[in-house]
C-alpha cells in the first residue's frame, strides 16, 4: 500500500477523491433531506386543502350523506364520540385517524333536524399525522391533515384528509438511486483528471532529478536543469535548483584555486628552508641562520593564516559574550607593535562592539600591516560611533588602490603588481582574512580613497 501511494500523483489524486467524495455525499444528504421535506410539505398542503374543502361544505349546511367525496382522495369525518359520519368511497382501511372504522353510522339524523340551525363553521388550526389507508384494494402510507369543523346544528365533527407519500418516496428514492449510480463514476473521472494534471504538472521535477541525479554521477558542476517556460512554482524551483549550482561551482573553483595557491605559497618558503638546511648540513660555516628563522616565521603566519580561513569558511562565528572597546583595543594592539615602518596616528572615540577580541585585533593588525606596506609619511586610526555603527578607519598616504582593483584585492592570494614581493606583500591572505571576520560579525570591510591621498579601509560593525 506504502508502495502503490508512495508518489505525489497518487497521493494528490487520492486526496482529490477523497475530498470530492465527502463533498458530494455530504450535499446528497443535503438535497436528498430538501427533497424530502418539500415534496412533505407539498403532501401536507394537498391533504389540508382536500380538508378544508370536505369541512367548508359540512360548515355550509351539506348533509353527511349528501358529502360527495372524491373516490380517489381517502376522507373520513369523525365526531366527538369517535362514530364515523363519512367516508370516501372505495376507502377500504384506515389507521393514523381518529376511528379505525370505515363504516359510517346508520340513520338519518340529518333530516329530523331543523334545517333553521344556523350556519357552522371551519376552525382556523389544523393537524397532521402520519398513517395508512387502503383505497380500492391498494395499500400505501399516507399523511393526514385534521381539520375540525361545527355543522349547522352545533355537532363538532373532525375531518381527515389524506395525501399519499409515495410520490415523495419514489422521489427520494429515484434522486438516491441516481446519486449512488453517478457517485462512483463522478470519484473515477476526479481521479484520472487529477492524476493526469498532476502527472503533466510534476514532468519538469521528474526532468530536474533526472539531470540532478546524472550531475551528482558525473560531479560535472557545469551542467544545469531544465526550466519550464512556464512562470509557476516548479519554474521558480529549477532557478533556484540553477543557481544553487552556480553557487556550488563557483564555490568549488575557488575551493580548489585556494588549494593550489595555498600549495604554491607554501612551496617556495618550504623549498627554501630546506635548501638552506641541506647547505648548513654540508657546510656549517654557510648555514643562513636569519633566513632559516625569517621561513620558519613565514611558514607560521601562513599556516595560522590558513587555519583561521578554514575556520571562517566552517561556519564558525563568533562568541557573544563581554563586548569589545574597540578605541581599548586600537590602543592596546598600537601600543605593542614596536617595529612599524612609519609613525601610526590614533583618534578612538569610544564604542564597543559585540564578537570576538582575538579576531577583531587580527582585522586591525592586517589593515595595520597593510597601511604600513604602502604609506609613504603615516599612518592614520580612527574609531568612531555612526547610529547604531561602529566605524574603524585605516588610512595611509601611499599611492592608493585604483578603482577597478578594489573589490579584487579582498580575494585570497590576490597581490597587486606593487606588492607581488613575497618577503614584502605577504602572502596576499590578509585583507581576505579582514574581510570574512567582518561578515562573521555581521559587518562591512570596504576600500576608498583616503583624504591623505592613499587608501582608506573603511570597518563597519553593528553596536548590538
Amino acid at each position: 500500500m506504502r508502495k502503490v501511494f508512495g508518489s505525489v500523483r497518487s497521493r494528490a489524486a487520492l486526496g482529490a477523491t477523497l475530498v470530492v467524495a465527502v463533498a458530494l455525499v455530504a450535499a446528497g444528504i443535503a438535497v436528498l433531506q430538501v427533497l424530502r421535506a418539500d415534496l412533505g410539505d407539498q403532501a401536507r398542503l394537498k391533504a389540508l386543502v382536500d380538508a378544508r374543502e370536505v369541512a367548508s361544505k359540512i360548515a355550509a349546511g351539506a348533509g353527511y350523506g349528501a358529502l360527495k367525496l372524491d373516490e380517489d382522495i381517502p376522507v373520513q369525518v369523525v365526531d366527538e364520540d369517535g362514530r364515523v359520519r363519512a367516508v370516501s368511497e372505495d376507502l377500504e382501511a384506515v389507521t393514523g385517524t381518529g376511528s379505525a372504522s370505515v363504516t359510517p353510522v346508520a340513520g338519518g339524523e340529518d333530516d329530523d333536524k331543523d334545517d333553521d340551525d344556523g350556519a357552522g363553521r371551519v376552525s382556523s388550526e389544523e393537524e397532521y399525522r402520519d398513517g395508512s389507508a387502503r383505497v380500492d384494494g391498494e395499500r400505501g402510507d399516507y399523511v393526514w391533515a385534521a381539520v375540525e369543523a361545527t355543522d349547522r346544528w352545533g355537532d363538532d365533527v373532525t375531518v381527515y384528509a389524506g395525501a399519499p407519500l409515495a410520490t415523495e418516496r419514489g422521489a427520494v428514492t429515484t434522486v438516491r438511486n441516481a446519486m449512488l449510480l453517478g457517485l462512483p463514476l463522478l470519484l473515477v473521472v476526479v481521479a484520472a483528471v487529477t492524476w493526469l494534471v498532476t502527472r503533466r504538472a510534476l514532468r519538469p521535477v521528474e526532468g530536474i532529478r533526472r539531470e540532478m541525479a546524472t550531475i551528482t554521477a558525473s560531479t560535472d558542476l557545469s551542467r544545469r536543469v531544465p526550466v519550464p517556460g512556464s512562470y509557476d512554482e516548479v519554474a521558480r524551483l529549477a532557478r533556484t535548483t540553477n543557481e544553487t549550482l552556480a553557487a556550488l561551482e563557483a564555490s568549488v573553483e575557488r575551493q580548489r584555486a585556494f588549494v593550489a595557491d595555498a600549495s604554491h605559497e607554501l612551496r617556495s618558503p618550504v623549498a627554501s628552508l630546506r635548501t638552506q638546511l641541506e647547505v648548513g648540513a654540508a657546510h656549517p660555516e654557510l648555514l643562513d641562520l636569519d633566513g632559516a628563522v625569517e621561513d620558519v616565521v613565514r611558514l607560521q603566519r601562513l599556516s595560522a593564516d590558513l587555519l583561521l580561513l578554514a575556520r571562517l569558511d566552517a561556519g564558525e562565528r563568533p562568541s557573544s559574550g563581554t563586548p569589545v572597546a574597540l578605541d581599548a583595543l586600537v590602543r592596546e594592539e598600537l601600543a605593542q607593535r614596536l617595529g612599524d615602518r612609519v609613525p601610526v596616528r590614533t583618534e578612538a572615540a569610544p564604542v564597543a562592539v559585540p564578537g570576538s577580541r582575538g579576531q577583531l585585533a587580527r582585522v586591525l593588525g592586517n589593515l595595520v600591516d597593510n597601511a604600513q606596506r604602502h604609506a609613504v609619511g603615516g599612518v592614520r586610526v580612527a574609531v568612531r560611533a555612526e547610529g547604531r555603527w561602529a566605524v574603524l578607519e585605516v588610512a595611509d598616504d601611499g599611492a592608493g588602490v585604483p578603482e577597478g582593483e578594489r573589490e579584487r584585492i579582498f580575494e585570497r592570494f590576490v597581490r597587486l603588481d606593487d606588492a607581488r614581493s613575497r618577503d614584502d606583500g605577504g602572502a596576499g591572505l590578509g585583507l581576505a582574512i579582514a574581510r570574512d571576520v567582518a561578515v562573521r560579525h555581521g559587518g562591512t570591510l570596504a576600500v576608498r580613497a583616503a583624504p591623505e591621498g592613499g587608501a582608506l579601509f573603511e570597518l563597519r560593525l553593528p553596536t548590538g
